[in-house]
């Protein structure tokens, strides 16, 4: 079984920046990474034309930790030969096809260091009877693999509302499978759709469907009332930097579930300004031409789900009214988020694959794992585990699947992992020659 001294689960941003740091940090590690898709493309069900990544280009996989990295993005247009006209585009922020295909240019530089196409199933830890050391064991579909040290960067898990667990597949699905399935169900024939949810995503949705399908019947359910734009104050935006997380992560839970709230419009259940002025000027023409197929449920939840041969049948209620009512749609699109881990709503105690050995790790009262400051997860025998992308929770909205400190988190983790590895190695060291020297008196 190969080992490495750092094996990291997944190869989308995050790891990728963390491939990035190792590298130019040094220190003499080994590291491998495990994706379980063909390549790092970005988000690529989400790659709706005009879509634009809302954020700096400059807050990419490596600028704000070495703004004198060659796997900057603005290297990544020299090199291709596009600067001179991105620069002439006057956009704002970045078009997510273009970053997406400048996350795969940084990932093409670590193929080497990368399985891809490659699943894993179960993480365990293993003892080595004669000597005792401990290792990571890790089991994928084309073997195991061992480390010392243990990274995860998988990305947040699809927030499914419980009234459609059971009912996912073909016709009911999460954002992350947008593209693949609207585009075997438009070759079945698709009459009419429910996107749940009113975020950047769900008004995105909307009006791709729109684009899309000319005499699509569309059904918009949120319970807010208005599809409300995000806040983007310069000053809310201080929740992406590196001192926020400074602030944020000694607060106790009190105080942080305070400021969830205050802040949560600035990610969350809501939009920018641009794609809701689209939105609404689409659905005024619409309205022009006599047109009546969209339909705007606010204020509403769904009760219960029904999957019939047919159709997908919603109960809608009114929540301010308590008017009930009720939909078929031949599809429904859950723009509804994903999932932090912790103990707090909406969240899940623990990543699915380190529920094996979430005994072994360090949790608080209400059984939500324990991150440190630089993102370590304790196990009881002191192997190296770190979150890479999942402590929103924790660490602020910062780590919620946001470029903005993504390369300050890689840089932090690379060094802990480092200096612990450069810390084992030393005790390593003396206790050979400690051996040695006792050998040579007894």
């Amino acid at each position: 079984m190969q080992t490495f001294d750092i094996l990291g689960i997944g190869f989308g941003p995050s790891n990728i920046a963390l491939a990035i740091a190792l590298e130019e940090l040094g220190g003499g590690t080994s590291s491998h990474f495990i994706e379980r898709a063909t390549s790092s493309r970005w988000q690529p069900n989400m790659l709706l034309t005009g879509s634009d990544i809302q954020n700096n280009p400059l807050r990419d996989l490596v600028t704000p930790r070495n703004p004198r990295s060659r796997y900057s993005f603005t290297n990544y247009l020299s090199e291709v030969g596009r600067l001179l006209e991105y620069l002439n585009l006057g956009l704002h922020f970045p078009l997510r096809s273009e970053y997406s295909q400048y996350i795969e240019w940084v990932a093409e530089h670590f193929r080497s260091d990368v399985t891809y196409g490659c699943n894993v199933w179960s993480v365990e830890i293993q003892e080595n009877e004669g000597t005792g050391a401990r290792v990571w064991k890790v089991i994928t579909d084309s073997g195991s693999i061992a480390a010392k040290t243990l990274v995860l960067g998988t990305g947040r898990a699809a927030n499914i509302p419980i009234q459609f667990e059971g009912h996912l597949g073909e016709r009911v699905f999460h954002l992350t499978e947008y593209n693949d399935r609207i585009e075997v169900l438009a070759k079945r024939g698709l009459r009419s759709i429910a996107v749940l949810g009113a975020s950047q995503s769900a008004v995105e949705i909307l009006l791709d469907l729109m684009a899309r399908f000319p005499q699509l019947e569309i059904h918009s359910v949120h319970r807010s009332f208005s599809m409300r734009q995000k806040d983007t104050s310069p000053f809310s935006e201080h929740v992406y930097f590196p001192e926020f997380i400074e602030y944020y992560f000694p607060l106790p839970s009190h105080s942080k579930e305070d400021l969830r709230r205050q802040l949560r419009q600035a990610n969350y259940s809501s939009a920018d300004i641009d794609v809701l002025n689209q939105l609404y000027v689409r659905l005024y023409e619409e309205k022009i031409r006599g047109l009546k197929r969209f339909h705007r449920h606010n204020n509403t939840v769904i009760r219960t789900v029904t999957s019939r041969a047919e159709c997908i049948h919603l109960d809608l209620e009114e929540h301010h009214l308590n008017l009930q009512s009720g939909v078929e749609v031949d599809a429904v699109v859950l723009a509804t988020g994903f999932r932090d881990v912790g103990a707090a709503e909406n969240c899940e105690l623990c990543p699915q694959l380190l529920e094996g050995v979430l005994p072994q790790l360090e949790t608080d009262e209400r059984g939500g794992l324990i991150v440190r400051r630089n993102y370590e997860v304790k196990e009881a025998g002191g192997l190296g585990l770190y979150l890479n992308g999942l402590c929103e929770n924790s660490h602020g909205m910062g780590d919620a699947g946001s470029f903005s400190l993504l390369s300050i988190r890689a840089d932090e983790i690379a060094r802990s992992m480092i200096s612990q590895a450069e810390m084992h190695s030393s005790y390593e060291s003396n206790v050979r020659s400690y051996a040695t020297v006792g050998g040579g008196l007894l």
